[in-house]
């Protein structure tokens, strides 16, 4: 079942997320899951993603968590703690998606990044140490550390890319433990900072299309 809009891809509510597929008639082949932040809905991140990669698949997901007049993936205690039930069951929700959403449009994950924002990001971070093996690349952008009990994660084959703003204040401060975490996990990791607060914008794109680009360290 899928629901028409005015936006370039319909709303699709046959999987565990609402999510939309934008897929170019020239796609290369690559694909971006893009996470949203708090408080808004799943097309925040497209024009960014389109900046990125203009020519890659895009796949927007809808967090499933009520706010407001938006969406988020976990439930929050405050701006900076989090419901450690929320986030495990949501993350190993989401894990599950990203299976069935590749296996029904021929995503190949191997060329997949997943691109967060904030809240986003968090989600994708908690996927990446309760799930691994699942996500190979993956840009956050304004992440903190979220999970309170970390599970001893192999994180080798993982390249991720750690985007946090020098005047964030309330979020900004928390970027290098998860710096920290991830590599101590074994991630390859490059921290960036850009001058910015909170929001995202064509800096953060430009960093995460160098980053793609760069070549890869053995």
């Amino acid at each position: 079942m899928t629901e028409e809009t005015s936006q370039d891809g319909a709303l699709r509510r046959d999987l565990a997320f609402c999510h939309r597929l934008y897929r170019p008639a020239d796609s290369t082949g690559q694909c971006f899951f893009l996470l949203h932040g708090s408080g808004v809905d799943e097309t925040t991140l497209v024009p960014l993603a389109r900046e990125i990669a203009p020519h890659a698949t895009l796949v927007a997901v809808r967090g499933r968590i009520v706010q407001e007049d938006g969406f988020r993936w976990f439930a929050r205690i405050t701006p900076t703690r989090f419901e450690q039930h929320s986030i495990r069951t949501e993350t190993n929700a989401f894990a599950g998606f990203v299976t069935d959403v590749a296996t029904r449009h021929n995503l190949d994950l191997s060329r997949t990044i997943f691109l967060g924002y904030s809240n986003g990001a968090n989600l994708v971070s908690s996927l990446m140490l309760l799930h691994p093996g699942l996500v190979e690349r993956a840009a956050l952008l304004r992440p903190m550390p979220v999970l309170d009990d970390v599970p001893a994660t192999d994180m080798a084959s993982v390249r991720v890319l750690i985007v946090a703003g020098a005047a964030d204040l309330t979020y900004a401060p928390f970027a290098p433990a998860l710096v920290t975490l991830l590599s101590r996990h074994g991630a390859d990791l490059d921290a960036r900072i850009v001058p910015s607060g909170h929001e995202f914008g064509s800096a953060d794109a430009a960093i995460v299309r160098q980053w793609l680009n760069a070549p890869v360290t053995e």
